[in-house]
């Protein structure tokens, strides 16, 4: 895939991308891990995580890293430049149109039928969305502990990111079947951080994979006098 055909990809993703971070996280993943393949399932959780521990929109983050892990530099700042432009046009002219017209009774009745729609896409995504990340027993009760701690006793939200990390680095010291599932702990160690080599986008469009960051680089091969004092 060129960088101008990824273009075009963003730029219709960023004109159809409703329902707020979540059903934009939602659509990304329909997008690029269901429908087209270009991530896998691993990786694509694996870089929400990042993104949702980072200050800021996360969907527009996972975006931009995205398009970076696929063109590099280039195709972050594509990615995260056509994937928030339409949303700046298309509310530049909501916000017009309701501080020109807003008192007028036939808009309001627009904006008022939009809310309960906007509200059910929500709904949707984090339905799907949490079908394939509360994969174990535990990671339900972490989601259910965290919707109280916010909803009920008002946590701060870095509060409960923190409790929900140390929840996690605690029981995958000890006993990481309990988040990650029998399945999962079965295969490769390197399984909390894939490869993106793994993935088909993360090759360029010569065919060559390029360098996995995550991975450890091999030791340089020996200098000729390493083997000064070595048998023959």
């Amino acid at each position: 895939m060129s960088l101008a055909e990824a273009a075009r990809f963003w730029l219709q993703l960023g004109l159809v991308s409703f329902g707020g971070p979540a059903g934009q996280i939602a659509l990304l993943h329909r997008e690029l891990v269901e429908r087209r393949r270009w991530l896998s399932e691993r990786r694509y959780l694996h870089a929400l995580n990042y993104c949702m521990l980072l200050p800021g929109p996360e969907a527009t983050q996972l975006a931009t890293y995205l398009g970076w892990l696929m063109h590099g530099v280039p195709g972050g700042l594509i990615a995260g430049g056509l994937f928030l432009a339409p949303s700046v046009l298309v509310l530049t002219a909501l916000a017009t149109a309701y501080a020109l017209w807003g008192q007028l009774p036939l808009l309001v009745a627009v904006f008022a039928a939009l809310k309960p729609a906007v509200l059910a896409i929500v709904l949707v995504a984090a339905w799907r969305l949490g079908r394939r990340i509360l994969a174990t027993p535990l990671l339900v009760g972490i989601a259910a502990a965290a919707f109280l701690a916010l909803a009920v006793l008002r946590l701060p939200y870095p509060v409960v990111v923190g409790a929900a990390a140390l929840t996690g680095l605690v029981v995958g010291r000890w006993r990481p079947v309990l988040l990650l599932g029998r399945g999962a702990t079965a295969a490769a160690p390197s399984a909390a951080a894939p490869a993106p080599v793994a993935d088909p986008g993360q090759r360029g469009t010569g065919g060559a994979a390029r360098a996995d960051p995550w991975r450890p680089h091999p030791p340089p091969p020996p200098t000729p006098a390493s083997h000064a004092g070595a048998w023959p």
